[in-house]
């Protein structure tokens, strides 16, 4: 039915022009999300092995590197004003994508996944993330083009959203008592102990899953969760397909990098969530109001820098003092 009213709904007049892209840009593009994969799974990461403060942060700053190239082009093909639209929804789903590494740590420590083999999970999960995230921001843009209350609907969620995260109304991943997870544990044939790097094997005559292939689940599954706020988000910075699709997923190729990056630290942000909150609520109003008032991108990105800064600056700050009193 969505599908139907999609094809036969009339476009939106109101909604903004989109960037005259040409498909040689849009292959331009996803030939640089693959050529990045690859590069991380053929070259950096050929071997198991444990992830390395230096290896990551040299992996993370390639990454970031390639999101902020990816900037440049937009500016140079297009205008500064796209250049400065997709950096703004980039700072957003990184940080956003940050959040999502709380419940990942939260996965790793439950299952107890030897450290050599999170890499491999995170990749095949950072995968499956990016074919997701592409369907739901096609749709969503498809949505708002055509229906302009949509806009409306994301930015009420997105409020209410980051006002139940200033109440400190956060959900806890509590792995052992999810539902999909349980019945899966019923369903499949789970060998007791890992096999290496492998999701599958192949024991007395039927094959099996490994424990590794439970955590991608998990892992996949939280990824939608957490879309669910995070492609509202992007659309209230921008309705434009390549604008939204590029920074969305530039940001969330470096979310395996990210990880091990800040793995020894993730536990000391403690306050990340209130400037990520006061992200979300801010996105949900200027949704809101747009209809009158179109914030200008430049003090949306300031914003949004400040707000993560300083709940960034103020967890460690705090955790430093605690640290000297104890």
């Amino acid at each position: 039915m969505l599908s139907l009213a999609l094809l036969l709904a009339p476009p939106n007049p109101k909604a903004p022009p989109h960037l005259d892209v040409s498909t040689t840009v849009w292959g331009g593009l996803i030939g640089v999300v693959v050529a990045l994969l690859l590069l991380d799974l053929l070259w950096f990461n050929r071997k198991a092995h444990k992830i390395s403060l230096p290896e990551a942060t040299r992996m993370s700053a390639l990454f970031v590197a390639c999101g902020l190239a990816v900037g440049a082009g937009i500016w140079w093909m297009y205008s500064g004003v796209a250049a400065l639209t997709y950096l703004t929804g980039y700072v957003v789903e990184l940080s956003l994508s940050v959040d999502n590494l709380f419940v990942i740590a939260v996965l790793f420590g439950y299952f107890g996944v030897p450290s050599e083999y999170q890499h491999r999970v995170l990749f095949w999960g950072v995968f499956g993330a990016i074919v997701m995230r592409a369907v739901m921001i096609l749709v969503g843009v498809a949505l708002v083009e055509r229906f302009d209350w949509v806009l409306y609907v994301f930015g009420v969620f997105l409020l209410f959203t980051g006002l139940k995260m200033l109440k400190g109304q956060h959900d806890e991943a509590s792995p052992g008592e999810n539902a999909l997870l349980r019945a899966l544990r019923r369903v499949l044939p789970v060998t007791k102990g890992y096999h290496g790097q492998k999701f599958f094997i192949k024991k007395l005559g039927r094959r099996w899953v490994t424990p590794l292939f439970l955590v991608l689940v998990m892992i996949e599954l939280t990824d939608v969760v957490f879309a669910v706020d995070s492609i509202p988000a992007i659309l209230g910075i921008t309705t434009d397909p390549f604008l939204a699709f590029a920074s969305n997923i530039m940001a969330v190729l470096g979310l395996r990098a990210l990880y091990f990056v800040l793995a020894g630290v993730i536990e000391r942000l403690r306050y990340l969530h209130y400037g990520l909150a006061a992200v979300l609520v801010f996105i949900g109003a200027k949704m809101l109001i747009a209809e009158w008032y179109h914030v200008p991108t430049l003090i949306s990105l300031g914003f949004i820098l400040l707000a993560l800064g300083g709940s960034a600056v103020a967890s460690l700050i705090v955790t430093r003092r605690e640290e000297r009193h104890a």
